[in-house]
Parts: C-alpha cells; structure tokens; sequence
C-alpha cells in the first residue's frame, strides 16, 4: 500500500505509481478504446485490477468495492494523460 504523505509529497513515488498504472493501461488499450472513450478506468497498479465506470464517481464506487480506501490511478480513456492518482472513497 502506498504511504498517503509519499504519495502527495513525494514526486518520485507519485510518478512511479502513475508510470505503472499507464503501463497497465497500455496493456489493456485495445480492449478499452475506442468503445469507452470518454469513460473512466480505475487501475490498482499493484494487482493490476481494473475497472471502468461513466464518470469517476462510478469508476471509484466500482473499484471501492474490489479494493476499499486503496490508492488507485483513474484514468480518462482515450485521454491517458488526464489521470490523476486518487485513495478510493
């Protein structure tokens, strides 16, 4: 699990986390686009799991249910550099 203060005030394990989240969201590019461009992918980089929703909210409540109060990386497909890492709520 990723330290919540390293994770916002350390840009190397932020950017270390978001490499390998993008790096999953690579391997399942032909799978996502470009029938849910738009959408949102939520990424637990350490499992690999994935979950795609309509809107952050859904993608987070989904992923919520897999992983609770875990950092995951969403991602707007179609769109890789709109991600933002974020805990689930």
């Amino acid at each position: 699990m990723t330290d919540v203060m390293a994770m916002y005030k350390d840009k190397a394990t932020r950017q270390a986390f978001i490499s390998k989240g993008l790096e999953i969201y690579n391997s399942l590019k032909a799978q996502l686009e470009p029938a849910h461009n738009g959408e949102i992918v939520a990424i637990e980089p350490n499992s690999g799991d994935h979950v795609v929703g309509k809107t952050l909210g859904k993608a987070d409540k989904a992923m919520f249910q897999k992983h609770p109060d875990t950092w995951v990386l969403f991602v707007r497909i179609g769109q890789p550099d709109a991600n933002i890492p974020l805990k689930t709520w």
